[in-house]
C-alpha cells in the first residue's frame, strides 16, 4: 500500500482527529497509486496515522477512513460502519427517519445516507467514496432490505473531485414521491427532485420546540420550502399561518401537505420573493405574533462570508420589525462557514438596528442523528435560535 508522510509542524490537526489532509500537509511518499486508491498516512517521524482514499485532483488530497493499522478497507468494512451507525441511531431514538450516515461524523468522509422509513437516499461526494458505492448499496440491502435506494449525486461539489453530477435508482425502480411521518404529521417527500436528498431531517427536533410559542398565534414563515415548520405551527395550535417561498413547486407541495394533514384552512402559502415582500410589509406596518426564518445558505465559500452576514442581518432585521412586541422570532442558519458566535453576533446587530431587545428562549443545533464530532468543526453547521422580541 502506498505510504504518505505528513510534513513536520503541520500535521497536528490531522493527528488530533480531523480526517482531511490537504496537499500542503503532505511531504514524502513511497509507492504508486491511482486516484481513489486506499493509501496509508504516517507522521513525519514514521508513526502510523491512518488509512484513507486519495485524489490528486482534489484540494482535500486524502480523506481518512480508519486510524487502525490492522483494519482492512474492503466491502465488509463499509457494512460494519453502516451497521455501527444504525445501532447508534437506534440508541438515541432515531428509527423511522434519520440521517443514517453523516460523513465525517460517522467516520465515512463524503458519504451521506438519509433514511426515509423504508427508502434510502445516498450521496457519494468524493471519488474515493464513489468507488465503494456498490459495497455501500449491498450493505444497505443486507441490513435493511429496503423498498428502494436512490442516489442524489446531482451536486456541484462532485465536479471538484472530477466526478459527474448524476441521480438515479440504485435498486429496483420505485415511486420516488413518498410520504413520511414526523411528530404526528405527514409530509410529501420528492426523493428525485426535492432539495438535497428531498427533505431536511436536520430540523426535525427543532420543529418540535416551537409548540408552546405558536399556540393561538398568527404565524409568518419565510423560506418555508414544503411547509414543515408551518404545518408544525398549525399542529401545535396556531390561529393562522402564512408561508412564503420563491419556489412554486415547493409552495404547491406545502399546500398538498396542508391538505394531507387537514390544515388547509389554517395554513396559506404564497409564491413570492421573501426578501422583497418582507421589506414592503415592514413599511406597511404588518405584525405577527411569531415570525420564522429558515433561509438557504447565503454562501458556500469563505470568500462570500461577509455577503452572507449582510444577508442574515437584513432578513433578521426585517423579521424583528414584523414581530409584535412580546412576540417570538424563530431563526436559523445552515452554513458551517458562519460559526455560532458569528451568527449570534449578527442577530445582535440586527436587534440593535431594529431598536428591539431580545430574550433568548432556545438555542440549538442540528438533530442528534447529525452528530457533531469534536475536533471536526464542519460537522456542526446548523444554528437554531428562538428569541422573544421585546
Amino acid at each position: 500500500m502506498t505510504k504518505f508522510f505528513l510534513r513536520k509542524k503541520i500535521g497536528d490537526r490531522v493527528i488530533n482527529g480531523h480526517p482531511w489532509i490537504f496537499s500542503n500537509e503532505l511531504g514524502d511518499s513511497e509507492g504508486n497509486y491511482e486516484p481513489g486508491d486506499i493509501v496509508s498516512v504516517y507522521s513525519y517521524n514514521g508513526s502510523f496515522v491512518g488509512k484513507g482514499y486519495i485524489n490528486p485532483a482534489s484540494q482535500i488530497r486524502i480523506r481518512l477512513l480508519s486510524r487502525d493499522s490492522e483494519e482492512v478497507i474492503d466491502d465488509s468494512f463499509f457494512y460494519k460502519r453502516i451497521l455501527e451507525a444504525w445501532e447508534y441511531r437506534k440508541q438515541i431514538g432515531y428509527v423511522e427517519n434519520c440521517r443514517l450516515i453523516f460523513g465525517e461524523a460517522d467516520q465515512m468522509p463524503a458519504l451521506i445516507i438519509d433514511k426515509f422509513n423504508d427508502y434510502f437516499v445516498l450521496q457519494t461526494l468524493a471519488l474515493g467514496m464513489d468507488r465503494w458505492k456498490s459495497a455501500i448499496v449491498a450493505a444497505l440491502q443486507k441490513i435493511f432490505s429496503p423498498k428502494g435506494i436512490y442516489e442524489r449525486n446531482d451536486v456541484p461539489v462532485r465536479e471538484l473531485e472530477g466526478l459527474p453530477q448524476q441521480k438515479g435508482f440504485l435498486s429496483t425502480p420505485f415511486d420516488t414521491n413518498i410520504i413520511l411521518h414526523e411528530n404526528g404529521l405527514r409530509f410529501h417527500v420528492d426523493i428525485e427532485n426535492g432539495q438535497k436528498t428531498g427533505y431536511f431531517l436536520d430540523q426535525q427536533d427543532n420543529r418540535r420546540v416551537i409548540q408552546h410559542i405558536v399556540k393561538d398565534a398568527d404565524v409568518l414563515e419565510a423560506f418555508c420550502y414544503t411547509g414543515t415548520f408551518s404545518l408544525h405551527a398549525a399542529h401545535y395550535g396556531a390561529k393562522s399561518v402564512l408561508g412564503l417561498d420563491i419556489s412554486e413547486t415547493a409552495v404547491n407541495t406545502a399546500r398538498k401537505n396542508a391538505t394531507l394533514n387537514g390544515y388547509e384552512s389554517t395554513c396559506r402559502f404564497e409564491t413570492v420573493n421573501a426578501f422583497d415582500v418582507l421589506k414592503q410589509w415592514v413599511k406597511d406596518g404588518k405584525r405577527y405574533d411569531v415570525v420564522m426564518l429558515d433561509p438557504p445558505a447565503f454562501t458556500k465559500s469563505r470568500e462570500n462570508i461577509q455577503k452572507a452576514i449582510t444577508g442574515y442581518k437584513e432578513i433578521n432585521l426585517r423579521g424583528m420589525k414584523l414581530t409584535k412586541p412580546g412576540g417570538f422570532l424563530v431563526t436559523a442558519s445552515c452554513t458551517n462557514l458562519v460559526d455560532p458566535e458569528l451568527f449570534l453576533k449578527t442577530i445582535d446587530m440586527a436587534a440593535k438596528d431594529a431598536k428591539r431587545k431580545l430574550r433568548q428562549v432556545t438555542w440549538q443545533t442540528q438533530a442528534s442523528d447529525h452528530p457533531i464530532l469534536w475536533h471536526v468543526p464542519n460537522t456542526q453547521y446548523l444554528k437554531f435560535l428562538i428569541v422573544q422580541v421585546m
